[in-house]
Order: C-alpha cells, then sequence, then structure tokens
C-alpha cells in the first residue's frame, strides 16, 4: 500500500461494515486516520468493528444508521464527535442496487426506496455533517456514484438515477463549499467485485465485463485508494469533480 498521511484526520464512513465502505475504512486507518463507521446492518457492523478495532485500538467507533432517518444520523454524529473529539471526512458509500427491471416495469415502491437511501440519503449525511466540517475550516466529502449514474444500465433505473443525482449533488455542493476549506469530489466505479454486484443478474454483469477495456471488475481495494486520496491534504485543488475508477471505460 502506498502511504498516505491522514494522521489525526477523524472519518466517518457510511456503508462502512463492508464492500469499498470497509475497504475504505481499512486504509483509513492503516494511513493513520480515526473512522466512525455507520452501517445499517447491526450484526455486519459489529463484525467489521470488532476486526478493524482489534487491529487499530481506540481508533474505531460504530453506530447503527439509517441515512434515510435523520434523526438516527444526527444521533450517530453526536456519538462521532463525542468519541472522537471531532470529525474531518465524511465519506458516503452505503447503498443498494434495487431490483433489475426495465423501466415501464419498475415497483414504485422499489425505485423510491433506492432514490431514497442512494441519494436522499447521500444528501442527509451531507446537509447534517458538513457544517461541522465548515466550522472546522477543513474537510473532505467524498460520495460514491457509480459510472451508471453517466451512461445508464439497462434493468437498473432506479439505481442509475440515484447515482446521476449523486454526481450533480457534488458537483453543487463542490461549488458551494468552494472557498470554506472543504472539498467535495465524487468517485464512478464501473463494476466493482462487491455483494452488490454478486447480487446482480448475471447477464448485467456479463455486459459490464464485455464493456470494460480491461476486461475485468474492479476491486474494493482500488476504490478505496482512490476515495482515500480525495480525503487527504494530497487533494487540494479539486473539488466538485468526479473520478472514474472504470478500467478505460469512460463515457463522458
Amino acid at each position: 500500500m502506498n502511504s498516505l498521511d491522514l494522521a489525526g484526520r477523524v472519518a466517518i464512513v457510511t456503508g462502512g461494515a463492508r464492500g469499498i465502505g470497509r475497504a475504505t475504512a481499512t486504509r483509513m486507518l492503516r494511513s493513520g486516520a480515526s473512522v466512525a463507521l455507520w452501517d445499517a446492518d447491526t450484526t455486519a457492523l459489529a463484525r467489521t468493528a470488532a476486526a478493524l478495532s482489534a487491529e487499530h485500538p481506540g481508533r474505531v467507533s460504530e453506530s447503527v444508521v439509517d441515512v434515510t432517518d435523520r434523526a438516527s444520523i444526527e444521533a450517530a454524529l453526536s456519538n462521532a464527535v463525542s468519541r472522537h473529539h471531532g470529525i474531518d471526512i465524511l465519506i458516503n458509500s452505503a447503498g443498494i442496487l434495487g431490483p433489475s427491471a426495465a423501466t415501464v416495469d419498475y415497483p414504485e415502491r422499489d425505485f423510491r426506496r433506492v432514490i431514497e437511501i442512494d441519494l436522499i440519503g447521500v444528501f442527509n449525511c451531507c446537509q447534517i455533517v458538513a457544517p461541522t466540517l465548515v466550522q472546522r475550516g477543513w474537510g473532505r466529502v467524498v460520495n460514491v456514484a457509480s459510472l451508471a449514474g453517466k451512461e445508464g444500465t439497462p434493468m437498473t433505473s432506479a439505481y442509475d438515477a440515484a447515482k446521476a443525482g449523486v454526481i450533480a449533488l457534488t458537483k453543487a455542493m463542490g461549488k458551494e463549499l468552494a472557498m470554506t476549506g472543504v472539498l467535495v469530489n465524487c468517485v464512478a466505479p464501473a463494476a466493482i467485485e462487491t455483494d452488490m454486484v454478486a447480487d446482480a443478474a448475471p447477464e448485467n454483469v456479463r455486459l459490464m465485463l464485455e464493456k470494460s477495456p480491461m476486461r475485468r471488475l474492479g476491486t474494493v481495494d482500488e476504490c478505496a485508494a482512490m476515495i482515500c486520496w480525495l480525503a487527504s491534504d494530497d487533494c487540494s485543488f479539486s473539488t466538485g469533480a468526479v473520478f472514474d475508477l472504470s478500467g478505460g471505460r469512460t463515457v463522458y
């Protein structure tokens, strides 16, 4: 692992119990940061927190958080600030894929749920946590979007729409906070080896691989490397930007 200096920084990682969130939390801890893990999965959260705490005693906290519930976020933020004496970084990694269905057949309830978690959940966390970063005069927000939010993927219109919203939200918020010391960027991964992709329709995964010039899935560690750089002091003149993790598959 290349060295990043995150010593003394404190990061919130939503969806931190598994996948990209867990890999990001792990890399941040190994780079010297303390981490507040937020996740809705109580069992997975406890397991991940125990494993990371064993390796990094005193630098890991956890809160069960539903990103669609603002009271849940506010309580978790209070807990993180109390435990770690401040927050410097917010990583919005929590999300779901939703069912695979044509747009004309997509169940409205499921469409709303995906938008609520993947887009409004990011908005909620940004709106509630960002003032703390602005007050400190330094901060980094990194949102996990998707290449699907740029090009659209058949049969996952809710996910695509939500991630397109995350990209636009990032661009707007980056401009709004550009003079505050808080930088807001997002990553747009193509298909990554996670539980979410494992649960996707095989045909969708095949299409993803065919579109990749590298002809492979990305890894969570590759995502974590980009996210952690964006959360560091080394990232100083990028805000409101989208960073692809696509194996060469770019669309715009």
